[in-house]
């Protein structure tokens, strides 16, 4: 089923920061969708539908959050999909518009974490993800020898192990892909870490797994983003053609039987369930089989550790599958090169608080697209023969597992100028932070706003 065409017309984001406890889900949550809101010129009392994803929360959290705005009675449903769930919700609200169900929807994730590796929240029972760590555990004895360290990395860490037997490569070209990511963050005043690590810094810093150091791997974040998705009349009847971001196409897909029938550590950590969404999405934007990719010019993808960042160039379709190291090696993966993957530093450096991450990807490629990101921007997107401009492209993973893949573009009708998100919120927040204000808040609640919630709401 086709459907209609749906548009990022709204964007927020708090800083990403260590998760100390310091600032709540639901005051997070408030900050994001009140930038959003502003920067689509709207009030909440537009949103029709409204999907919030989180991990580490009691249900209902996203009612808690989005209360302060309104109580206007739409249906907020909570999103739990591990490190996939910003995305998922985003899935969601734009199948609300897409297929017809409203006008304009919002996509919020937030995440309040503990310091440290993942862990479960439920060790009365048994780990969605322990037959992911059966599986490698098998797969370490038989194929790749024998790793150590938490979880995640280690199951990463093997994909990464795989691909270095199959094709080549080597734990410099995972220090490479951390430094560039690393580096790229100093442009980001939302990022968690702004070092610049230069590869050698990387390679030093402490050991992990067998392939990860410390600095190949996505800490713990606190933070909070928001999505706002709306059909094109929508984006007509708001005046938005000078910021509206088109969704060409989005997927989102789960394991296939080789995850666990197969013996591939890379299929262990979504590998084929990735490359199969990227196909379809591609499929969906109309190109054939493998086509596409060279018009795609800005990518965030999920580099929880540098290792699937390594292993996912493939899985999309930017290089052949025993190309990426070489990818990694003629810098076609940050400025000057074919592609500039992770302009705002990704996981690894921005942070991964695992319910805003997939939207943070999104509001970052939002920015691109927009040609609003300052420092962070990417030169040439817009120097095409077609005047929409090249394609931003959005990955987003969780094990367990799922997948989002976006294809983001600007429209035919797009034109820059005028009064835009910049204008009502008084700076550009593509590239500058600044915490909100009631005032700001004040702008876009609803009529319905409750003087009691309000009252207790912590900007």
């Amino acid at each position: 089923m086709k459907g209609r065409r749906t548009f990022l017309i709204g964007a927020g984001c708090t800083v990403f920061i260590k998760p100390r406890a310091t600032r709540t889900p639901e005051d997070m949550g408030l900050e994001a969708a009140t930038k959003a809101l502003l920067d689509a010129g709207i009030t909440y009392d537009e949103v029709e539908s409204a999907f919030v994803g989180y991990c580490y929360g009691d249900s209902t959290t996203g009612q808690r959050a989005l209360y302060n705005l309104g109580l206007t009675y739409i249906p907020i449903i909570n999103v739990n999909n591990n490190c996939s769930t910003g995305s998922s919700a985003l899935y969601q609200a734009n199948n609300s518009v897409k297929y017809g169900q409203v006008e304009c929807s919002l996509a919020l994730g937030f995440e309040q974490m503990r310091p440290g590796s993942l862990g479960t929240n439920f060790p009365d029972r048994p780990s969605p993800i322990t037959l992911f760590n059966k599986k490698m555990e098998e797969l370490e004895r038989e194929e790749f020898g024998l790793n150590h360290g938490p979880g995640a990395p280690r199951l990463f860490s093997n994909g990464a192990q795989e691909y270095f037997m199959k094709y080549g490569g080597n734990i410099e070209h995972l220090a490479k892909i951390a430094s560039k990511n690393h580096k790229h963050s100093l442009n980001n005043p939302y990022s968690q870490f702004r070092d610049g690590w230069s590869t050698e810094q990387v390679m030093a810093a402490p050991k992990i797994t067998n392939q990860l150091t410390k600095f190949m791997c996505s800490p713990t974040s606190d933070g909070a983003a928001c999505c706002i998705v709306a059909s094109e009349h929508f984006v007509h009847a708001h005046g938005l053609e000078n910021q509206a971001i088109e969704i060409v196409a989005q997927a989102l897909t789960t394991d296939g039987p080789g995850t666990f029938d197969g013996r591939s550590a890379m299929d262990v950590v979504g590998y084929s369930m990735t490359k199969e969404c990227a196909n379809r999405v591609f499929t969906e934007a109309g190109f054939t089989e493998g086509e596409g990719r060279d018009q795609v010019g800005v990518i965030e993808l999920h580099d929880c550790f540098a290792a699937n960042e390594l292993i996912t160039y493939s899985a999309l379709g930017l290089c052949g599958e025993a190309e990426a190291h070489k990818l990694v090696d003629r810098g076609d993966n940050t400025y000057g090169g074919k592609f500039v993957v992770n302009p705002s530093g990704g996981l690894e450096a921005k942070g991964h608080p695992l319910g805003a991450t997939g939207l943070g990807m999104h509001f970052y490629i939002m920015m691109q697209l927009r040609d609003w990101a300052g420092p962070m921007q990417v030169l040439g997107l817009f120097n095409t023969l077609d005047e929409r401009g090249k394609f931003g492209l959005v990955h987003n993973v969780g094990l367990g597992g799922a997948v989002v893949v976006s294809l983001l573009r600007r429209p035919e009708f797009y034109k820059p100028g005028g009064a835009d998100g910049r204008t009502r919120l008084g700076y550009n927040h593509a590239h500058e932070y600044r915490s909100i204000t009631m005032a700001d808040v004040d702008r876009v609640k609803s009529k319905n706003a409750s003087p009691y919630i309000l009252h207790h709401a912590k900007l």
